[in-house]
């Protein structure tokens, strides 16, 4: 099957997963093998290594390459696999490359490496990049790949590029950039959203025309994220609340207390869950004791939750939901 034929279809929540690292800080493929396995009877659409949640950032090329082939190994033709590339144009080329003889299905396009240019130099980088193999292109909009309308629209005429992720956050724009997608007719492209534990936000990009969405919380709490998913591909807002109120809200809270909780925070709750990943590479952090235990009590919560099926917990499973009884016994 050549790019020009491919389709990429997701049938399930967008499996990010992290890249696990022994005590020497080596990559640690058997780990990764076991963190892959353990995930896939949960029903996500696609994997996604070396990506963002796997420390893309962090990994060599010759790293990134051995992950997305013990990928492949492991999913076994199950869901699409989709490489991470990206970053300086000769690297993102090299794991272009070295993706497709891994056999990936496709990759996922992060931004270039600290600059950024214009509108026909973005697509000439993405058109660089798509060349150097003959897997199918999802691009990355976030960072230095800032993506206008202008630019959809020119990059649907290449048959190789075949989705588009959101990690700007910007409605509109991203609007648009479906908007002119579909004008192109491009009725094959994947778009979903990116943004930090999308969960939170995928409510408003459904109603873009924006269907799927990555879950770095599947990879860490694979039995909630599936609930999560479920509930939403069943309009089942009142199961989706709750799971958004009790956990992905509390979680969202202490990610966004020290940068780049987005990954370690997933690493962390691995760990806590008896998954030996260690930590994250600088310039990441791992979280301090305290919010460990913060961490392993909205995972509590969020297994509370699976087993009663998303409905309200006790309020001693749940932080949140402690909290807000408290405020209700005060008030009366």
């Amino acid at each position: 099957m050549t790019a020009a034929t491919r389709r990429l279809d997701f049938d399930g929540v967008l499996f990010f997963p992290v890249t696990p690292f022994d005590a020497e800080g080596r990559v640690d493929l058997d780990v990764l093998g076991e963190h892959l396995e353990t995930r896939l009877p949960f029903g996500p659409g696609g994997v996604f290594p070396a990506c963002g949640t796997g420390e893309f950032h962090a990994l060599s090329a010759r790293e990134a390459i051995d992950v997305v082939r013990t990928s492949v190994d492991v999913v076994a033709g199950r869901v699409p696999v989709i490489a991470g590339a990206g970053g300086p144009l000769g690297h993102a080329i090299e794991l272009a490359r070295g993706a497709a003889e891994a056999g990936a299905d496709g990759l996922l396009l992060l931004p270039p490496y600290l600059v950024s240019g214009t509108t026909d130099g973005l697509v000439a980088w993405v058109e660089a990049v798509a060349a150097a193999s003959d897997l199918p292109v999802i691009v990355y909009h976030r960072g230095t790949a800032r993506y206008t309308a202008d630019a959809v629209t020119r990059l649907a005429a290449n048959p190789k590029v075949v989705g588009f992720k959101d990690g700007t956050g910007d409605i509109g724009l991203a609007q648009e950039i479906v908007l002119a997608a579909e004008a192109a007719g491009r009725d094959d492209w994947a778009f979903f959203n990116g943004l930090l534990t999308a969960e939170l936000s995928q409510g408003a990009y459904r109603g873009i025309g924006i269907p799927l969405y990555s879950s770095a919380a599947f990879a860490m709490i694979p039995e909630l994220a599936a609930l999560h998913y479920r509930a939403y591909v069943d309009g089942d807002e009142t199961t989706r609340m709750s799971l958004l109120r009790e956990f992905y809200t509390p979680l969202v809270r202490l990610r966004d207390e020290t940068p780049g909780f987005g990954v370690s925070l997933i690493k962390a709750g691995l760990r806590l869950r008896g998954l030996p990943v260690g930590s994250v590479r600088p310039p990441l952090v791992d979280p301090t004791p305290e919010q460990e235990q913060r961490l392993a009590a909205i995972l509590d919560c969020g297994l509370a939750l699976v087993e009663l099926g998303g409905t309200r917990p006790a309020a001693s499973a749940c932080p949140s939901t402690a909290l807000a009884d408290a405020a209700g016994a005060a008030s009366r």
